[in-house]
């Protein structure tokens, strides 16, 4: 039966993706005949975050997202009365999924989950905005790295450095911050190799990036590091359609509905079954970036924007950036 649930599903949306996206791999894409050039400099960055980031720095890292699961603003975003909040669970992680590992400028360790997608020089990674908007350009990256199937302070896979110009938020969500811009609060970030020389989608599997495919899906998978836990949390649910009640926060939003997603959480994916693995239709983030409860998360919603930010980031167009 479960089989049979997932290629319904797969059937349903396939036609919204392969027909109306335009995700296929673009003529002027990053070629790994051109990747197969560059890890040298990265490669001892890798070597450096590999020997940084300690368990115990992992372990000690804080959440960037604070306010996630946080007091609710005079907008309630959080659960109705009497709805039915499906219960998370902590587990080993899967390797398509993970977090972001960074220091701010106090020397701090900080956090937010991601997950690896599907591009064509098997190094992307996607987060919400309001998790990377600090790192476009060359500014400093203060050790950061990403680490796929974190847990336990160990890193299964490595970790693989972001790359200087390698993060991709759009220039909306700059231009009008994240509450105004909640809508536009999706990140992409391209790696360098591990300190072995391996590419992050060649050890770690990728998701299948899925746009305009509404806003009731089911079952869902949502997947987050909750800051100074062990082990990221996953829970079973199902998504629906939020029209903002805040003029702060405009748009129209995924929703769910899964318990104890607090800070850390922020760039989790949401996911559904797909043929040979998973595909995501939402990450923690947008509305109230995320939400102020941990039973009710949100996700600005994938459209041809999020189209044109994956199109930029594996040709390697120009990253937008902060108004100067």
């Amino acid at each position: 039966m479960r089989r049979i649930r997932v290629l319904r599903y797969a059937a349903a949306i396939a036609g919204a993706l392969m027909l109306g996206t335009g995700l296929a791999p673009a003529a002027h894409a990053r070629t790994p005949a051109a990747l197969a050039k560059a890890p040298a400099a990265g490669h001892s960055t890798a070597t450096e975050l590999a020997t940084y980031w300690t368990a115990t720095r992992l372990t000690a890292a804080l959440p960037d997202d604070a306010d996630q699961g946080g007091e609710a603003r005079p907008a309630a975003d959080g659960p109705r009365p009497g709805e039915h909040i499906p219960p998370s669970r902590s587990f080993d992680g899967i390797p398509q999924a993970g977090t972001f590992f960074w220091t701010d400028a106090g020397g701090t360790g900080r956090t937010c989950s991601g997950s690896v997608v599907r591009s064509p020089g098997r190094d992307l990674v996607l987060s919400a905005g309001h998790c990377l908007k600090g790192y476009s350009g060359t500014s400093p990256k203060r050790h950061l790295g990403f680490v796929p199937q974190y847990h336990d302070g160990l890193k299964p896979f490595g970790i693989f450095p972001v790359k200087d110009d390698g993060v991709y938020v759009a220039q909306e969500y700059y231009d009008l911050g994240e509450h105004a811009g909640a809508a536009y609060d999706v990140g992409f970030a391209v790696t360098e190799p591990n300190a072995d020389g391996k590419r992050l989608e060649d050890v770690a599997g990728g998701v299948q990036l899925l746009t305009d495919t509404g806003y009731f899906h089911a079952p869902v998978r949502m997947i987050g590091y909750p800051a100074g836990a062990p082990k990221p949390l996953e829970c079973w649910s199902w998504t629906t359609k939020w029209s903002s009640d805040d003029p702060a926060d405009p748009g129209t939003f995924l929703r769910i509905a899964c318990d104890a997603f607090v800070g850390g959480t922020s760039g989790g994916p949401m996911l559904v079954p797909w043929p040979g693995g998973w595909a995501v239709i939402g990450v923690i983030g947008g509305y109230h970036t995320g939400g102020n409860t941990p039973q009710v998360s949100y996700s600005a919603y994938f459209s041809s924007a999020t189209r044109a930010l994956y199109r930029a980031a594996v040709t390697g167009a120009p990253p937008a950036g902060p108004a100067t």
